[in-house]
């Protein structure tokens, strides 16, 4: 009974403390692709994505019943920094629903004018951005004046504050009012109450390791599997490692180990398995990060769900080093990658799938319409044989007396073929062991649709190879090979790719700069790379976020400026966010079904190729 009457009550006065008006609340979830393309729409930077913010404590004054619920501390901040734009999750400041709405594109619009770059002075630098925006865009001028009005209303009044405080908030005030009025904030005790209208300085994460120090080969740092995936990216900071040999200990001498009883265990490492890890660590207001030298047994655990040596693919050579793009540091890091091509273990010949031999027979008949055609070039001044037609003519013309001193009698036959060379890259990474349903993986969509993309471009007749890449670090980025340009489709093709399995992560540039090195030793007129993924590139070091899509971008860069035209293809359903800046607007497509990807990517070659008109 108490437990209930407890719970009923926090409710109730959780609910009564809580600001802003619930009824009137838009969600990030249902604004963000709308919010991104006005992002870029407005010149923004299109290598940010919008993401949600995670909340941040502020020493804020606050009301007597906040006080009693124990709230009105954690607030959802709007910042960016080079990486991302973050907005909150949820937006309920004002009683319309409109008005919230019209916040996010605020935010959006302050955000594609701003450089992250606040530091100390982000009163200063909120007016100056408020101002630059509503100079360059004055369309958003009457939105602003209705937020700003909305929110003034909900300030406290400085007269009722203290005097340091009454001076604060009469300075942010009038910097609402009119921007840039102000050049200082005047100190005060705590932290002002949010101005949902500003950007604030991105949250600093302590002294954190230099990228070079994060990218090592260091196996003890564990490889993925499928962990737990919290919300938003936390706070967070680097610490020093507590080894357990210092502090202030008091203990009875006689509890004291004899020298046989010592055992040297550090009990400040805890490697057991913690099921309430994720619920605690959403709890935590600021996550302390550090380096042990050592291993937890967690991670050993996670090591083993990866194939051994003895099972992994076969490595067909030494490999080779290819460079990397470091966008923090704008320039190309050569020699950076160990590709090394891999050949499938244990990939016995094997025959078409029986499920998809009818869909097979069908594309087979329809492309094999598109295969080279012999025809004839009629009414040539010489050639092969005589053409019939133009000799009919000619002796008509001739009884007419307006035949020509120099006829065309002639016909040569001709070949009509397209130059053109296409590899196929499919993704293997970790990531395609998902379900697509109650009966197929990711891997056994990709599968299915290399076996009959390959059967429809083997009976159109033209050159084609299929490969696949995932990685795991810069070290061991796997190129496996399915079938070359120069070897014939087949049982030897088909068993591969039914060995095909996955394993490790996907670190996208440097399989796309092995891809435009094999293309580049094609003479033909047309090359085109074929990627297929479910996911943006990622792996375990520094390749994650925005250094791998920048890497990802200046491959592809690279790819068009050797005459190769990349395509993806893709069952992401986030990739709207990131591959137009990575392919461009018209060289990506997204699946919604994943299971449609089979039947799907033939079409998409007759359409690539000009076929499919």
């Amino acid at each position: 009974m108490e437990e209930y009457v407890g719970l009923r009550w926090h409710r109730l006065i959780t609910g009564l403390a809580r600001r802003g008006h619930d009824q009137a609340a838009v969600s990030l979830a249902d604004e963000q692709a709308r919010l991104a393309m006005v992002f870029r729409a407005l010149s923004g930077d299109p290598g940010l994505r919008v993401a949600a913010a995670t909340p941040r404590v502020l020493r804020n004054r606050r009301r007597w019943l906040e006080r009693i619920a124990g709230t009105g501390r954690r607030h959802e901040l709007a910042w960016r920094d080079d990486e991302k734009v973050c907005v909150p999750e949820r937006l309920a400041v004002f009683p319309a629903r409109q008005l919230n709405r019209d916040l996010y594109l605020w935010l959006i619009a302050l955000a594609s004018r701003s450089d992250g770059a606040h530091g100390a002075d982000w009163f200063v630098a909120n007016q100056r951005q408020v101002a630059r925006v509503l100079a360059e865009l004055p369309g958003l001028s009457g939105v602003y004046r209705r937020l700003a009005t909305e929110v003034l209303a909900g300030r406290p009044d400085p007269a009722r504050l203290g005097p340091r405080e009454g001076r604060r908030e009469s300075a942010i005030q009038a910097a609402l009012r009119v921007p840039g009025c102000r050049d200082a904030l005047p100190e005060a005790p705590g932290d002002p109450l949010p101005v949902p209208l500003w950007l604030y300085p991105a949250p600093h994460a302590g002294d954190a390791p230099d990228p070079a120090e994060r990218d090592q080969d260091d196996d003890a740092s564990g490889v993925g599997g499928a962990g737990k995936q919290g919300r938003g990216r936390r706070s967070a900071e680097y610490v020093d490692d507590v080894d357990g040999r210092s502090g202030l200990i008091v203990f009875r001498l006689e509890s004291l180990f004899s020298w046989s009883e010592y055992v040297p265990v550090d009990r400040t490492v805890d490697d057991g398995e913690d099921e309430d890890a994720l619920r605690v660590a959403e709890d935590l207001d600021r996550l302390s990060l550090t380096r042990t030298g050592e291993a937890p047994a967690s991670r050993i655990r996670l090591d083993l769900d990866l194939p051994s040596a003895a099972e992994d693919d076969v490595p067909l050579a030494d490999g080779r080093l290819l460079p990397e793009w470091d966008w923090r540091r704008k320039l190309l890091r050569p020699r950076h990658c160990h590709v090394i091509p891999m050949l499938p273990r244990d990939a016995a010949p094997a025959s078409m799938p029986q499920h998809l031999a009818p869909m097979a027979a069908r594309l087979r008949r329809r492309f094999e319409a598109l295969r080279p055609q012999r025809y004839w070039q009629h009414r040539q001044p010489q050639g092969r044989e005589l053409d019939l037609s133009a000799c009919i003519a000619h002796q008509a013309q001739r009884r007419q007396g307006a035949a020509s001193s120099a006829p065309r009698l002639w016909r040569n036959p001709q070949q009509r073929h397209r130059d053109l060379a296409c590899l196929v890259l499919a993704d293997l990474s970790l990531s395609t062991e998902a379900w697509v349903d109650d009966h197929q993986q990711v891997i056994d969509v990709v599968r299915d649709g290399l076996h009959l993309l390959g059967e429809s471009l083997d009976a159109g007749g033209d050159r084609f190879a299929l490969y696949g890449f995932s990685s795991r670090r810069r070290a061991h980025v796997r190129f496996t090979l399915i079938k070359n340009f120069a070897e014939p489709w087949g049982e030897p093709v088909h068993g591969r790719i039914q060995a095909l399995q996955p394993g490790y992560y996907t670190r996208m540039g440097a399989a796309v700069r092995q891809a435009t090195e094999v293309l580049r030793e094609q003479p033909a007129e047309q090359r085109l790379l074929l990627l297929l993924t479910d996911g943006k590139p990622n792996d375990l070091d520094i390749y994650e976020g925005r250094y791998g899509l920048e890497d990802t971008r200046h491959a592809l860069l690279a790819a068009r400026g050797e005459g190769v035209t990349p395509f993806c293809v893709t069952i992401d359903q986030e990739g709207a966010d990131y591959l137009p800046y990575l392919f461009g607007p018209r060289h990506h497509t997204l699946i919604r079904q994943a299971g449609q990807l089979p039947e799907m990517l033939p079409r998409l070659y007759l359409l690539l190729t000009g076929e499919g008109q």
